[in-house]
């Protein structure tokens, strides 16, 4: 009986990672296409296409990505800045909110529930929050004008709210009859409980944070300020507008690197995020299967 049981395990996993494997190579393929095209020649990028070995290995790309350091890294800092503090007090926030909603002796949960969800359907539209945030918070050259406006999604809230509900009623009952208050249970039971929603939820901030362009074109003229997605948005448009202007006025191009360029930017931006993904992924997906199958 063992024996049969472990043949069928070893036939399940062998089936399992001859479908998965096609699958896992057809996502890792493009990024290492990036990571290719980003150490090769921008001449022969053009002339022959991409491949999976740089072709004329050069470092141009990064060089020029790299050419005023200090930026970039001061760039890097807002980024990793925001990112940790907005991942940290959006977690803390989402978690306590989703711990009182879910509590059945809050009176007002439901109504409070439908505010929240109220917002998913109807926005006030980009005009009304952009005079909001200028003309009566003054958030232009803020940092609260990056971290504010990514600090809280209904989307995390509905999972973390919908994983708190596979917790059991009678731990926090337990907890009562032993005396805790309410932060007490939260901090102590639930907190500890909702580390695959915590992960998943996490990574889903920081992702935000870290990606993040659009908040600071609208609110920061500040060039010390700008994020790292920012920086690399307008360094390429600076080298298209000063590709632009020299063609249309008939001046020589010295070979500058526009494609593999961007492959450049792309291995920056995203490098972290890829290597820090690894440590979150068995919480990561966790997470998101209870999210997901539990109503």
């Amino acid at each position: 009986m063992n024996t049969g049981i472990r043949e069928d395990r070893k036939l399940f996993n062998f089936l399992s990672y001859a479908i998965i494997t096609p699958f896992a190579v057809v996502c890792v393929l493009p990024f290492i296409l990036v990571i290719s095209g980003s150490f090769s020649t921008e001449s022969l990028i053009v002339r022959t296409g991409y491949g999976l070995l740089p072709k004329g290995f050069t470092f141009s790309s990064y060089e020029m990505v790299f050419k005023v350091p200090e930026d970039i890294f001061r760039a890097y800092g807002v980024t990793i800045g925001l990112t940790i503090v907005g991942s940290v007090v959006g977690l803390f926030l989402i978690s306590m909110t989703s711990y009182v909603l879910l509590r059945k002796d809050f009176r007002s949960r439901n109504f409070f529930a439908l505010f929240f969800y109220f917002t998913t359907l109807f926005s006030g539209g980009l005009v009304p929050w952009y005079i909001l945030m200028l003309r009566y918070l003054n958030m232009r050259n803020n940092y609260l004008a990056l971290l504010l406006p990514l600090l809280f999604s209904v989307f995390d809230l509905i999972i973390m709210r919908t994983f708190m509900k596979s917790i059991p009623d009678s731990l926090c009952e337990s907890a009562k009859i032993d005396g805790a208050n309410e932060f007490v249970i939260f901090s102590r039971i639930y907190l500890p409980l909702c580390k695959p929603a915590l992960a998943t939820i996490g990574l889903f901030i920081a992702l935000r944070y870290w990606n993040d362009w659009y908040n600071a074109m609208l609110f920061i003229t500040d060039e010390s300020m700008h994020p790292l997605q920012y920086y690399l948005y307008r360094t390429l448009n600076s080298m298209q507008t000063a590709r632009m202007a020299a063609e249309r006025a008939g001046v020589p191009i010295i070979e500058m690197p526009s494609q593999t360029f961007k492959l450049a930017m792309t291995v920056v931006a995203t490098g972290p995020i890829i290597l820090l993904y690894p440590f979150l992924q068995i919480y990561f997906i966790r997470g998101i299967t209870i999210g997901a199958v539990k109503g």
